[in-house]
């Protein structure tokens, strides 16, 4: 039997949970060159909803600079998003991430947000995620 969290017979620096579990850490760390090395070049990240963040984002630059970034610059100057991750399972290359993010926005409003990802890795990088939140709670947050 395995504990929880460790891996038997995988290499733990390209096992998919271990490769999102520690993305999800290092934002909440805002360790930026974890983040950045975590995706592959070419990686896309989808965000739903018809919020000016909603598309799908293209390579990793974006996705950091422009879609996280975007979205981090959102909040009160000194007050950066609180993210903890709730819990991440894994088959093969697809990981199901769900994190709670929280914060105080530029406009005053308390943000507290749960959400999920489905990201996909390969070669120890993620190369995809689809991102689900309350897109709504987004809207009057964030942009309301």
């Amino acid at each position: 039997m395995t504990a929880i969290g460790t891996t038997t017979g995988i290499d733990a620096r390209t096992d998919a949970r271990t490769v999102v579990v520690n993305y999800v850490n290092a934002v909440a760390e805002g360790d930026l060159e974890t983040v950045v090395a975590s995706f592959a070049e070419d990686a896309t990240w989808t965000y739903p909803g018809d919020l000016p963040l909603s598309r799908v984002w293209e390579g990793r630059d974006a996705i950091v600079g422009d879609f996280l970034g975007g979205a981090g610059a959102l909040f009160a100057p000194g007050c950066t998003p609180e993210v903890a991750l709730v819990n991440a399972f894994a088959d093969g290359e697809q990981v199901l991430a769900e994190w709670t993010s929280k914060g105080i926005t530029l406009n005053g409003h308390q943000y507290d947000n749960r959400c999920a990802g489905i990201f996909t890795v390969r070669d120890g990088k993620i190369t995809s995620v689809r991102e689900y939140a309350d897109t709504q709670h987004v809207e009057r947050t964030l942009f309301g």
